[in-house]
């Protein structure tokens, strides 16, 4: 399926790392947010497991979730970790977005 989303080995290796700090799962679930300076906005969390009706992708055994409501929003997205003199976070590149914010975290379609 080509709607999936993709976990960069970055992304995943800082996912495990956080995930081991805070004794849970290395699982990144990315939901979609009304919000933001383009609206809509990316929002990441560790989950403790998958819903029934969640996409899950995998890299190097890191697993990353999304709700069916957000994956029509970020479908074909890649999901990276980038550090950088203004900081390290992850970022979505969104192939849907039509529209995008200096900050990288919100988006427009």
């Amino acid at each position: 399926m080509a709607e999936t989303l993709t976990l960069t080995p970055a992304a995943a290796k800082r996912v495990a790392w956080i995930a081991e700090r805070q004794s849970k799962p290395a699982i990144l679930r990315l939901s979609v947010e009304g919000g933001g300076c383009s609206g809509f906005q990316y929002k990441f969390d560790l989950s403790d497991s998958a819903e029934a009706d969640d996409s899950i992708s995998e890299t190097d055994g890191v697993k990353l979730l999304v709700d069916p409501i957000s994956l029509d929003l970020v479908a074909g997205s890649t999901v990276d970790f980038v550090e950088s003199l203004g900081g390290a976070a992850f970022k979505v590149e969104n192939p849907n977005a039509a529209a995008g914010c200096g900050c990288g975290s919100s988006f427009g379609i």
